[in-house]
């Protein structure tokens, strides 16, 4: 397989463009370089069997136009030539895509590979500042956004080319500070033994910090879905929900944080997804900006970044889009994660 990006560009026209996450997948055919991409429905991953049947049935049959190329985001790691999805049954079989949509070059990454694309593809128009700072336009970034899962991505500037970084930060620990915390933390449902991040910062994760905190206080829990938490918490309605939300806050600020430190990113932190989207008033209140900014000794340091909420619903999908127009301007290693027809 090849190797670095400076063999991406033999990528041919038109290309599909996929971002397949946990619950639902975009996708959008690029004819050429300088067409505006072909955009299609939301699909949810839930109704259709696999992927395969997935595009054919929704894209594929419902356009003239045939992709000779894709470039797809998935929400897990690509590791070998079956690829798991971490939050949906879907698998991702780059050599059998050659014979079941007619494909011949197939580039797999991560979903918030994509998300770190967008901060440089979308401009200020499609964000939202909700902490001030001063942004330094070729400083280093990151990127996070509990969903389905909670995904987690750095984008670095080295020698005139912007350089994504993925991984699995999503997973890494999270833990009680105040006492209010070691209250609730033992009622938290863990995976193996530990609270990840993950178990917190995502819409599964919302759900199990608000039974934790009824549990807590020995109080009823009659909401079930993340939506019906955020919703009377926004609404102020229900106290658990409301200290609930605030937990949830608080945490997405201590993380976005502590990976604000990681990357030393000067030039912002960008929530994105659609939970970050629909708690942009909340997201705004002190709550968070002050866990954000609790990491002494370098509260200044902190103090001085600016982070935003990527407002465009299918940020992924322009960051793949600007990638497949000028894969030079960006620094992906493709060895392990091409595959092209024999």
């Amino acid at each position: 397989m090849p190797g670095r990006n400076e063999d991406i560009n033999v990528l041919d026209f038109p290309i599909l463009i996929g971002d397949i996450g946990g619950t639902n997948a975009r996708f959008a055919i690029l004819v050429d370089s300088q067409a505006e991409p072909k955009e299609f429905p939301n699909i949810r991953t839930a109704d259709f069997v696999n992927i395969d049947e997935a595009i054919q049935s929704q894209i594929l049959d419902r356009t003239s136009v045939q992709p000779r190329s894709a470039v797809l985001a998935v929400a897990g790691p690509v590791n070998g030539d079956e690829i798991d999805l971490t939050n949906c049954d879907w698998v991702v079989r780059p050599k059998k895509m050659f014979e079941t949509l007619g494909l011949s070059d197939i580039v797999v990454l991560n979903d918030f590979e994509a998300q770190a694309l967008a901060t440089v593809a979308l401009g200020e128009g499609h964000m939202e500042r909700i902490c001030e700072g001063r942004s330094d336009p070729s400083a280093s970034r990151v990127v996070l956004g509990p969903g389905t899962g909670l995904g987690v991505a750095g984008m670095v500037h080295a020698r005139h080319i912007w350089i994504p970084v993925p991984g699995e930060g999503g997973h890494v620990d999270i833990g009680p500070r105040t006492a209010r915390d070691h209250a609730i933390w033992p009622h938290l449902e863990p995976i193996e033994g530990r609270i990840s991040a993950e178990q917190m910062l995502c819409g599964r994760g919302l759900v199990n910090i608000y039974r934790a905190v009824a549990k807590a206080d020995g109080a009823p829990s009659s909401f079930s879905t993340p939506a019906e938490v955020t919703g009377a918490a926004l609404e102020k309605t229900d106290a658990t929900s409301v200290e609930a939300l605030d937990i949830f806050i608080t945490c997405l600020g201590r993380l976005a944080g502590d990976l604000a430190l990681v990357f030393m990113s000067r030039g912002g932190v960008f929530l994105t997804g659609g939970i970050a989207q629909k708690i942009i008033p909340a997201l705004k209140r002190d709550i968070f900006r002050k866990a954000f900014e609790d990491k002494a000794p370098h509260s200044a340091l902190l103090k001085a970044m600016p982070v935003s909420v990527i407002t465009h619903e299918r940020a992924a999908l322009a960051g793949l889009t600007d990638f497949a127009r000028t894969p030079m301007r960006f620094g992906i290693e493709t060895g392990g994660r091409r595959w092209k027809r024999n």
